[in-house]
């Protein structure tokens, strides 16, 4: 009986060859990303931006023209109108209020918005995100992100030398870098849905890092005197088989729930399966070849000099 393989059961791929290219490819998409955010920004959901969400379903297709003009009767302010996964199914998105009596406004807004729309449509959900929760979840977002990478630095330079530290947070911040970048390129509503999983890819990424310098770290000791390429294309040969089977594994999994979980978690999904894709990408390309740019020893307990 054959069984499937991915991956050849001796691997003998030379990935450091294609190191400089490798860091062009990422240098590009890291430009890239930085353009597209500083150009475009990201486009905050209302968790981030606070305001109203009201999702709605219609046994018939909604005429989304005819809706805003509704919604306009009503004097709401700036109001978003989109389907949500079906012509039935809609996401009503006002805007927050400038001024200091938004709470107020807001409740008044959804309970105008409940009696011209009730009877007509189903209101699944109705969401109330104020200015001040908006701000506070911006912080804590970025600090649980900076918290994450930092608290990875501090776990890998006990556990590594300080290349392998250093090594492994350039690749965890070049992952989270492409993430931002392409939900600003695309202008994909960035929540706090993504926030999370922006820190399952942190997680994913340098579970995916480690298990390469382990082989890494084991090699150094075992192989004196072999070329830092080459020792290096073997550790990363050696838990290639690992590395390929998880993320197509996960891949799997995400793609099922990218086609069939619907639109509320389809952000979510987006995000992971591109962190996956990145993270992978970056554990075999950029975190192993980076530790000959960081000068690292062949034994890994030696201090650098110089």
């Amino acid at each position: 009986m054959r069984t499937l393989k991915l991956v050849p059961s001796t691997p003998d791929f030379k990935f450091v060859r294609y190191n400089r290219r490798a860091f062009v490819i990422s240098s590009v998409l890291i430009i890239g990303s930085f353009v597209a955010f500083f150009m475009q920004g990201l486009n905050f959901g209302i968790d981030f931006k606070g305001g109203i969400l009201v999702e709605i379903s219609s046994s018939e297709p909604v005429d989304i023209a005819a809706l805003r003009g509704r919604m306009q009767t009503l004097e709401l302010g700036e109001v978003q109108i989109q389907q949500f996964g079906t012509p039935t199914d809609v996401l009503i998105r006002v805007a927050e209020a400038a001024d200091a009596a938004s709470t107020e406004r807001d409740l008044s807004a959804v309970d105008a918005m409940r009696q011209d729309l009730e009877g007509e449509f189903e209101i699944r959900r109705v969401e109330i995100v104020g200015p001040q929760v908006s701000r506070e979840l911006i912080q804590t977002g970025l600090l649980a992100v900076v918290g994450a990478i930092g608290s990875m630095l501090i776990y890998i330079w006990f556990r590594f030398e300080w290349q392998f530290s250093v090594g492994a947070v350039m690749a965890l911040v070049h992952d989270v870098i492409l993430t931002i970048g392409v939900f600003s390129l695309l202008q994909l509503d960035f929540n706090l849905s993504i926030l999370a999983a922006i820190l399952t890819i942190v997680g994913y990424s340098m579970n995916d890092t480690v298990v390469v310098y382990d082989r890494v770290r084991e090699n150094l000791r075992k192989y004196k005197k072999m070329d830092i390429s080459e020792l290096l294309d073997i550790a990363i040969n050696q838990t290639l088989s690992r590395t390929v089977m998880t993320s197509v594994t996960t891949l799997l999994a995400l793609i099922a729930l990218y086609t069939l979980g619907g639109e509320v978690i389809r952000g979510f999904t987006f995000a992971m399966i591109w962190g996956v894709i990145v993270g992978t990408y970056s554990s075999i390309f950029i975190a192993a070849p980076l530790l000959i740019q960081l000068g690292v020893k062949r034994d890994w307990s030696e201090v650098q000099s110089g």
